[in-house]
This record gives structure tokens, sequence and C-alpha cells, in this order.
């Protein structure tokens, strides 16, 4: 891995606008008009929020049925979800990289990924020159989440290598994991993108947090989302007779009410804010960031390296893919 090379400040770009709610192929053609819009602003890098595409499942946290056992509404919304998840690789992790390649900027996006018959909250790391791309799918879903999503590895512990040094990011929760952060911090990031439906107090508290611990910049990134978006975008699909609606329409509230309310921000490694948070508004956040703040910082912390005691405490990242059923056949032989 190549230390950062850039000379000069690196612009970045949190993107705080809704997706086309569980509408996958208009959700990407809004990534890449978003991604351009950013690039045409000079943004080298770029994030999106958690599953962006096509969108946070919110009616598991806000719908009072979402949980029901068998119940066929929940069973609706689920397969609609599934349809519009992303498969890796597919056609739209291709267009992903053109947007990148097209913008020339380090892309960030928070996806549905369909594998087999499960579904995993993952982030995808674009590389501007539209060829490399790297994925972490989140390790622990979160209460509710687990009716969606299962459980990702430590063989996705991914970053990207970039000119601007190593670009990393856990996803909403996993900034709680202690030992999710060190593994992270041993990587040695410049970059870290913290994703979150929205950044709410306690979550920029986690992010701000990450920040000083990892000696790096964070791009906390969160959407802003309405319920009239969830409905619009639902809609959008054009289904016939669909019981998943039941969900969405069931949730509390008027339909210009936020159920998502942004929060977006970059952090400094010394914990300040560089811009940001922005609540309540769709936007796209923009930030300089000089590289040489993480070198002074390193004067008095660095957790990977002077600040660690390995004599007293190591950690063992068991970074193999964990698969349940292994075909004698396809095992390398000598």
């Amino acid at each position: 891995m190549k230390p950062p090379h850039a000379t000069g400040p690196v612009k970045v770009a949190v993107i705080q606008h809704a997706p086309v709610f569980l509408n996958l192929e208009a959700s990407l053609l809004k990534a890449c008009e978003l991604i351009n819009e950013a690039a045409d602003h000079g943004a080298q890098v770029i994030a999106f929020p958690e599953t962006w595409l096509p969108g946070y499942p919110v009616w598991l946290d806000y719908a009072p049925n979402a949980a029901l056992w068998d119940h066929p509404p929940a069973k609706a919304l689920y397969q609609t979800l599934v349809k519009n998840s992303v498969s890796i690789p597919g056609p739209h992790l291709e267009g992903l990289l053109r947007a990148a390649r097209d913008a020339g900027a380090y892309v960030i996006m928070g996806a549905h990924e369909r594998l087999g018959g499960t579904l995993y909250n993952t982030m995808i790391y674009l590389d501007r020159d539209g060829q490399r791309f790297q994925v972490h799918r989140k390790l622990m879903p979160t209460y509710t989440e687990r009716l969606v999503w299962g459980r990702g590895d430590g063989s996705t512990l991914s970053v990207l290598d970039t000119d601007y040094g190593i670009l990393g990011g856990l996803i909403c929760w996993e900034h709680w994991m202690p030992l999710a952060r060190a593994a992270m911090h041993a990587k040695n990031e410049t970059i870290h993108v913290a994703q979150w439906p929205s950044v709410r107090d306690l979550h920029q508290l986690a992010s701000r947090h990450y920040a000083f611990e990892g000696g790096c910049f964070v791009l906390a990134a969160g959407c802003v989302l309405s319920r009239r978006d969830t409905l619009e975008g639902y809609g959008s699909l054009g289904l016939e007779n669909d019981e998943g609606l039941e969900i969405l329409e069931a949730m509390p509230g008027e339909e210009d009410e936020l159920i998502l309310n942004g929060g977006s921000a970059v952090i400094g490694p010394d914990a300040g804010y560089l811009a940001g948070p922005v609540f309540d508004e769709s936007g796209i956040i923009y930030a300089d960031l000089r590289l040489e703040h993480i070198i002074k910082g390193h004067l008095v912390l660095d957790t990977g390296g002077h600040y660690a005691r390995p004599d007293v405490f190591q950690l063992k990242v068991n970074d193999q893919p964990q698969l349940n059923v292994v075909f004698e056949s396809q095992r390398k032989r000598p």
C-alpha cells in the first residue's frame, strides 16, 4: 500500500439525498447524476449513506406489522427489496464503475447486495479508474435488521488503496464494535466513511470518536427521507395489487414528515467538524481535507503504532471467507 502523494487539499463530498425508494434502476440513474454533480464541484471522493441503493429498510422500525410471522405484506415487500438489490458482479456494479471513471472520483456506495438467497448490507468502494472495486459486508445486522440481512465475515474488512492514502469504512453500529475498529485502525486509514441511515446524536459521537481514535478523516453519511419519498419511490415501480404497500402505508406520520433527517458531516482527525452536520435538508456536503493534519495528530496518538501495547493486547482477525459447504473437488491440489 502506497502512502498518499496528493499535494494540496483533497475535496470530498457526502451525498445527502433520498434514493428513488426501492427502485434500483431509477436510484442508479439518480446516483450517477449526483456523482456527476459532485465531481463538477471538484469532489475527488464521494460518499453515499448506508444501503442507499435502493434505500434503508425504514419499515423495520416504523411499520407495526413488519415482523409478524408469515405475514403476506411483509413477504411481498421483502420480495420487492430482493428484486431491487445489487448483484456483484453485475450490470449495476458496472454502471457505478463507469460513473466513478467518468467523474474521475473515488465513490463509496451503500447497497443491498443479493448473494445466493441472502441479502447483505454492503459498502462498495469504487476506484476512479472504473476497474477496481472492493466490498465490505456489515458484520452484524443491528436488532430488527436481522429480519432482512445476513452477517458478513472478516474476508470483507476491505479498504481501497488510493492516491490519498487508504480509504476504508464501517457501517452503522459496527462503529460500536471495539475490535472491528481496532482492525480497521491497523490498516492505517487516511479517509474513513461512516455510513448510517441518518447521523443522529449517538452516531455523531461514534463518528467523531472514530476520527480521533483512528487519526483519520471521517465522512459521516446519512440520508434525508420522508414518508412521501417511500410511497412515491415504491409507486414508481408500477406494481399492481402488491401487498407490500400495506407495510409502508402503515408507517405513522404525515407524508412530508422526515423518517431520516440526514446529519451528514465531515470530521477531522482532531474530532472537529470541517463541514456540517446538516440536518433536515437534502443536498451535498463538501469539505477540503488537508492530509498533513493526520501526521500532526500522530505526535501524541497512533493506536496502531506507538500508543499500542502488543505485549499486553493482541487481536487476531479471521479474514477467510466462511462457507458452510466446501466441495472437495474444488479444493486446490498440488
